[in-house]
């Protein structure tokens, strides 16, 4: 039976995981990735539909240091506006419409907008490219055992690994989070989620829309123009019911539903991909370590898809745990590492779950008064231009003080 030893096995090879092995391959460390399903890396492959990331600006700097930004910036769609629109009165058309800029908080666009194909593509281009990362599609962890100097890993191959640190990338169902007896808080919301891609003829101008009536967000993510038309990521959150009968539709229904719902904002909108569905939940970790491991992404939390935090923090779970490998590489995997690391993102991970918590609980609000009280509260955030600045600070995860000035 084969063994092999590695500074890191990562189980899971989503975005989260391939930029994780993208980081630590980099900065010199032995790595294996592994993933039970082969990466989409192709517009026409099967399973690809069209999906979109958003990196706001602090997950650049991961991915500079993971040497992807050279590789992803040419593909990306800049997000230099914010724009909430409300139209919760009694017909679905926008009452109120408030741009949250970019330029009021730094120099750069809150973020890049990329297709999660594209992604997968260019950072498995980036793991050929180092000799320590040993990426394995098609293959699964399937038992883990830890005690204090190491974590022995069975795979689906009949590979036996040995690794100072391994990294829970895993997903919510993570098999890392509940080989350690780690347990979750979920919250379920009774929605889904409908992801699909769409063209238009206005220009996104890079503007990144949320539409709020019931229900939840319609959001629209600015993507590189596709077939010579201004393209879209669209996430459309409904209960649960309505996703099922909406996805359900003759497109050329379904069409007529989504641009209704849509405002209009674009013009009239084409799909131009093929429709996911997933449940919407809030879940977070009790702990973000165990023994030998570490969880981040959606393994440590899942939240609502509001505001472009999902991944974010799941970069700034990396962040912190490639900061403390690289100040104390000989120590990585010990006790004190992770302690360390459960107890800086624990915290902020909490904090933000609960907001994006309050945050799709408001937009949910189907009764006419509630949507009222609703439009109300955004017209006094965005009014006072100290608050609308904090909440885009705190929202892109910047620290207080002047603009930021960094060229991607």
């Amino acid at each position: 039976m084969m063994r092999l030893e590695t500074d890191i096995l990562i189980s899971g090879g989503g975005v989260a995981g391939l930029t994780a092995a993208a980081a630590f391959g980099t900065a010199g460390f032995r790595v294996i990735c592994v993933d039970p399903s082969p990466p989409v890396t192709s517009a026409n492959d099967a399973g690809a539909d069209l999906r979109s990331t958003a990196f706001l600006q602090p997950s650049v700097t991961v991915l500079q240091e993971a040497g992807l930004w050279e590789r992803l910036f040419p593909h990306a769609a800049a997000l230099q506006i914010m724009r909430i629109i409300d139209a919760g009165g009694v017909v679905p058309e926008p009452r109120l419409i408030k741009d949250f800029n970019a330029s009021d908080v730094s120099e750069q666009p809150f973020g890049w907008n990329l297709p999660n194909w594209l992604l997968r593509r260019e950072m498995v281009g980036r793991l050929a490219e180092l000799p320590n990362v040993d990426f394995r599609p098609g293959t699964a962890t399937t038992r883990l055992l830890t005690r204090a100097s190491e974590a022995l890993v069975t795979l689906s191959d009949g590979t036996n690994v040995r690794a100072r640190l391994v990294i829970g990338a895993d997903g919510r169902d993570s098999l890392v989070r509940q080989s350690l007896g780690i347990p979750v808080t979920t919250t379920r919301y009774g929605q889904k989620a409908l992801a699909f891609a769409v063209t238009h003829p206005l220009p996104h101008q890079n503007v990144s829309t949320e539409i709020h009536r019931s229900g939840g967000p319609f959001t629209l993510v600015p993507l590189p123009d596709r077939d010579g038309l201004p393209a879209s990521a669209v996430v459309w959150m409904e209960t649960g019911p309505n996703v099922e009968r909406l996805a359900a539709l003759p497109i050329a229904e379904f069409e007529a539903e989504m641009n209704l719902r849509s405002c209009h904002v674009l013009g009239p909108l084409t799909l131009a991909s093929s429709l996911t569905v997933w449940p919407i939940i809030s879940q977070i970790a009790a702990r973000m370590s165990g023994e030998r491991c570490a969880l981040m992404a959606e393994a440590a939390h899942v939240m609502p898809p509001i505001g472009a935090q999902g991944l974010n923090m799941s970069l700034a779970d990396l962040r912190e745990l490639l900061d403390l490998a690289k100040a104390a590489p000989a120590e990585i995997g010990s006790e004190k590492m992770l302690e360390t690391y459960h107890r800086k993102r624990h915290l902020d991970v909490q904090a933000r779950v609960t907001g994006i918590d309050l945050l799709n609980r408001a937009s949910m609000v189907g009764a006419q008064g509630l949507r009222d009280l609703r439009a109300k509260a955004l017209e006094a955030l965005y009014s006072a231009r100290p608050v609308r600045q904090t909440l885009m600070r705190v929202g892109l995860g910047l620290r207080s003080g002047g603009k930021t000035t960094e060229t991607p």
